[in-house]
């Protein structure tokens, strides 16, 4: 039996998609505070809509839907940090060292998944207790 791989991985579809939304805002924002700010905020807005599109449409578990939010987030900024990379490897002009943007290219995607699992599995799983008591 052959099983269509956007049915059996559904999620898979949605993390590239929000992973792409989080690379785009970083490089998309940059500049002044309120810039930043900004980025934040959409950045927090696509991360609660994958966690709502986890729960309530495929019907994840909390560990799961967190696992797979913080896939995005990891996703999204390895794709920061090679844009940030390759800018550096075509830019004449560059303060830092080479090896500090490899460094990034790893340290980056777990240092902001491990975060995004925390607070995923945490507002999952307040969102299927209030949903079970209800």
């Amino acid at each position: 039996m052959v099983v269509d791989a956007t049915v059996r991985r559904p999620w898979v579809l949605t993390a590239i998609l929000a992973a792409i939304v989080y690379c785009a805002v970083g490089v998309v924002f940059q500049g002044p505070f309120a810039w930043r700010l900004a980025a934040w905020l959409v950045s927090a807005v696509a991360y609660a809509v994958h966690l709502a599109d986890e729960h309530f449409r495929l019907r994840n578990s909390p560990r799961i839907a967190a696992l797979h939010a913080a896939a995005a987030v990891a996703l999204g900024i390895f794709g920061l940090a090679l844009a940030a990379t390759l800018h550096r490897a075509f830019s004449a002009v560059s303060g830092a060292d080479f090896w500090r943007y490899a460094i990034a290219l790893v340290a980056w995607p777990i240092l902001t998944a491990l975060p995004a699992f925390v607070v995923g599995l945490i507002i999952s799983s307040v969102i299927a207790r209030f949903e079970t008591n209800a």
